[in-house]
């Protein structure tokens, strides 16, 4: 029997929709593509929109479907849940989307899937972590969009700064995808050189950037009410490397365990290896002694906010 490439999707909301558009469009080795969303009408009509990409692209079967089509998926891609508001913080969304996650990981499971999880419904760090443990699932098999988004804003901030092609930027963002990530300064490389080489790196500069990286975000929600192509294009790269078994290291909400120093059991922003099995490998990028307390703080903030929830 010749293998199917299926990927569920649940969420048919603007990320969602621009998801799957993005995925169409990006790899060949697809075969299904299933929308689950509680909009019946809105989940038949995208089918048959984004049917008409394939035509342009590679033959896929879009169609919508339930969670039993779950059973025999690679991946499950959530981007269901309760979006950001202006002057929320992705935290603020975890007790709304916590009791939404449970709804959805639960019925996927028990289908029998037994794919890899892939989540962007914020806060995605803590989503994540949570959808690992309500589904029981090996740790390499759940990941998170992270600071995929982020690390994207940075290079077109830095691009910008130095007069480059946004491809001549190699730098990451860290940490939560949130309020408490940070940028990996001393390792980035700008045209193959030293990020201070183009950018005078005083303390001001440093938090100048990290605070447009930020608030970029909520700067997009207040100007036309959600972000949604950049986390899309980020969750079609993971899913792409998944699908074509490719080891393509980005940025994501990857499981600590004892790296940077770190203990806790949880998802956060850091480079990993992604390819067929889910993560591969999780890569310590080097940090200065200030990156390695921020990633502590980080963490720190994160592990606060899932000891206060109902799932341990």
């Amino acid at each position: 029997m010749v293998r199917k490439n299926k990927v569920l999707l649940v969420g048919d909301g603007a990320v969602g929709s621009s998801f799957a558009f993005s995925l169409l469009q990006n790899t060949d080795f697809l075969d299904e593509l299933v929308i689950v969303d509680i909009k019946q009408d809105k989940i038949h009509g995208d089918a048959l929109d984004l049917e008409d990409v394939t035509s342009m692209s590679s033959p896929v079967n879009v169609h919508a479907g339930t969670y039993d089509d779950a059973a025999d998926a690679d991946i499950a891609v959530i981007t269901a849940g309760i979006p950001r508001k202006p002057g929320e913080t992705r935290l603020d969304l975890v007790a709304k989307n916590e009791k939404i996650l449970k709804s959805i990981v639960n019925p996927i499971v028990e289908s029998g899937f037994n794919g890899i999880f892939v989540v962007s419904s914020n806060p995605v760090d803590i989503l994540t972590t949570l959808t690992q443990k309500m589904s029981g699932f090996p740790r390499e098999k759940v990941i998170g969009t992270g600071t995929s988004l982020d690390t994207a804003r940075l290079h077109v901030i830095l691009a910008k700064e130095c007069n480059v092609p946004v491809n001549q930027v190699n730098a990451y963002v860290l940490g939560e995808h949130g309020d408490t990530s940070f940028v990996n300064f001393d390792e980035a490389l700008v045209a193959g050189k030293s990020l201070s080489e183009c950018v005078d790196l005083t303390d001001d500069a440093k938090a100048e950037i990290e605070t447009k990286v930020r608030k970029k975000g909520g700067q997009i929600i207040g100007l036309k009410g959600a972000t949604f192509y950049g986390v899309a294009r980020s969750l079609s790269q993971i899913c792409k490397a998944i699908l074509e078994n490719r080891d393509t290291v980005l940025p994501v909400s990857a499981p600590i365990e004892n790296h940077y120093g770190l203990d806790d059991k949880l998802y956060i922003g850091t480079p990993a290896v992604i390819n067929g099995n889910g993560i591969a490998d999780v890569i310590e990028t080097a940090l200065s002694q200030e990156e390695a307390d921020k990633m502590q703080h980080s963490a720190t903030k994160m592990q606060e906010v899932l000891d206060s929830l109902t799932v341990k």
